[in-house]
């Protein structure tokens, strides 16, 4: 890579500044910069699907400590979560690029080893996003049919054909919708963070006001009841039940590959990341606590209704059911706009990793639509990855659900790797407009150890005494994911190794040898020998 080119905290504020700094990381700008900050906020928003978010997981909560893990859970996670927001918002501000996490790994990491590292991290991210919009339909999907259920008075039951039916009918519809242009797509985001905030509000307030007394508990019970249904011993189920609040406020790299199509994009990115973790930590704080004090006591019951969603069954309880289940279908387009806006935030870093030509196929993905322009080709492949994954569902249950889990464990490792490679390895890390000076180094540790302990517990079954067709499936699929890209990577002849040099520069030679000129003659001044962020690469 070049050295010696300008900090990033001296392009911003230039006009035709987001161009210029593309064109320091070595890309040439193919997206319309449609995306003004507060639609990036939204979007980092609406990606996180706050309520429909706390429905899918609230599983997890409710039998490993009940109120305690529901209520308390959130407030010790939230920390962690917002020191992984504010150590990649950093990264987010000096390199604002749609490749985001494996550009990074690649600056930042020793010669020797940052085309492998950029690899596995390029594919970790890859999945991850896969595996999200495949969560988030599937989701979707079991909330439809739970308003079946609702509507039909308990008396519906779904089978796996009709789940999977719904949820491919799900996905075709957002790879429709995201194949529109980024104008329409940056207006949806208003519409779709205005939405979620709505239902945030609506649950707080009405549902106390609904709940009929035998619901209603005491704060003793909301604040302080712990209750252990799957079996860990009492410590440890308190900190598998965290993976319900590190799953509702997930994905902080959404915001990340939209740089390229983002307004001011080096302030803006970092912004919306951890605007949307505050925002998602105070109203889900609050969403939780109202589900505390309003469920009732008896918990197994809500977890083994014939509904098939706790949420779903407490909101029954508090409002009957023909306003639970129009509360319901408010929830369900909560979800649908979660997973449109993940189908949306996937197809761009697929277009970002095929442009480096490390994806198969990556020829034909590599496209920009001339009449949408956006990468019509990447959000039908990646389309089409997530019908297939869910075929899982017939595999069974606990396969299936190995897709919220997978979601959470790759972004993990594609998170951990580049915050980590930024003082793992000698660099010259420029900052952007947005840094945390003294702070950043005491940060990046608390979010690196936070999320190597939580991928090991995320391995664990739901319960200690279990089978093999109730295990935990998450290291099966992701671990024989993983080594499919080790091993492509060194496949004899045709593996990565031979070929993958890492991000390429897509310059013309004529605008890329004027910014090597302006390398030359900083070298010369700094004499640095590496220079993150602002470079462009070799090809």
């Amino acid at each position: 890579m070049a050295t010696g080119t300008p900090a990033i905290s001296e392009l911003h504020l230039q006009p035709g500044a987001d161009e210029a700094i593309l064109a320091k990381l070595g890309y040439k700008q193919e997206f319309l910069r449609e995306f003004t900050p507060l639609e990036v906020a939204g979007l980092a928003f609406s990606f996180t699907g706050l309520l429909p978010g706390i429905a899918s997981v609230l599983f997890y909560a409710m039998p490993n400590g009940g109120p305690v893990a529901m209520v308390w859970g959130w407030v010790i996670a939230t920390p962690l979560i917002l020191c992984i927001g504010l150590a990649m918002g950093e990264l987010a501000s000096a390199a604002p690029t749609s490749g985001g996490l494996y550009y990074w790994t690649y600056s930042l990491a020793s010669p020797q080893c940052r085309n492998f590292l950029s690899w596995i991290v390029g594919y970790s991210n890859t999945i991850e996003n896969i595996a999200g919009v495949a969560s988030a339909n599937w989701a979707c999907a079991v909330q439809i049919t739970a308003a079946v259920s609702i509507a039909s008075d308990q008396a519906y039951s779904t089978t796996d054909e009709q789940l999977y039916g719904v949820y491919a009918a799900l996905v075709l519809s957002h790879a429709i919708i995201v194949s529109f242009g980024t104008k329409v797509l940056a207006r949806l985001q208003r519409l779709y963070g205005v939405v979620n905030v709505c239902l945030c509000f609506i649950v707080i307030i009405a549902l106390p006001i609904a709940t009929p007394h035998e619901y209603r508990n005491t704060a003793s019970f909301a604040l302080g009841d712990f209750t252990n249904l799957d079996g860990w011993p009492s410590g440890f189920a308190f900190i598998t039940s965290l993976l319900a609040p590190l799953s509702a406020i997930g994905g902080y790299d959404a915001s990340v590959h939209m740089s390229e199509e983002a307004s001011n994009a080096a302030t803006a990115i970092p912004w919306a990341i951890t605007s949307s973790i505050a925002v998602s930590a105070v109203l889900g704080w609050g969403i939780n606590v109202t589900l505390a004090f309003c469920m009732g006591t008896d918990l197994s019951g809500i977890l083994s209704s014939p509904i098939g969603q706790p949420m779903a069954q407490i909101l029954y309880n508090s409002l009957g059911q023909r306003m639970a289940l129009a509360l319901w279908c408010l929830i369900i387009s909560a979800q649908y706009m979660v997973s449109s806006t993940a189908l949306l935030v996937g197809s761009r870093q697929t277009f970002a990793f095929a442009r480096d030509g490390a994806l198969p196929f990556s020829r034909y993905l590599y496209r920009i639509n001339g009449y949408t322009k956006t990468p019509v080709n990447t959000v039908w492949f990646d389309a089409a990855c997530i019908l297939v994954l869910g075929l899982l569902a017939f595999v069974s249950t606990q396969v299936i659900d190995a897709l919220f889990t997978i979601a959470v464990t790759a972004s993990y490792v594609s998170f951990i790797t580049p915050i980590a490679t930024r003082f793992a390895f000698k660099n010259n890390f420029k900052p952007g407009p947005f840094h945390l000076g003294k702070l950043s180094f005491p940060i990046a540790v608390i979010a690196v150890l936070g999320m190597v302990f939580m991928i090991i517990v995320l391995f664990f079954p739901a319960t200690p005494q279990t089978t093999a067709q109730e295990m935990n499936y998450t290291a099966v699929v992701l671990g024989g994911y993983m080594f499919l890209a080790v091993f492509w990577y060194y496949c004899p002849v045709y593996g990565g190794v031979h070929w993958f040099k890492g991000p390429i520069s897509n310059l013309s030679p004529a605008i890329e040898g004027e910014h090597k000129d302006e390398n030359s003659m900083s070298e010369k001044k700094e004499q640095s020998d590496a220079t993150f962020s602002v470079s462009v690469v070799d090809v």
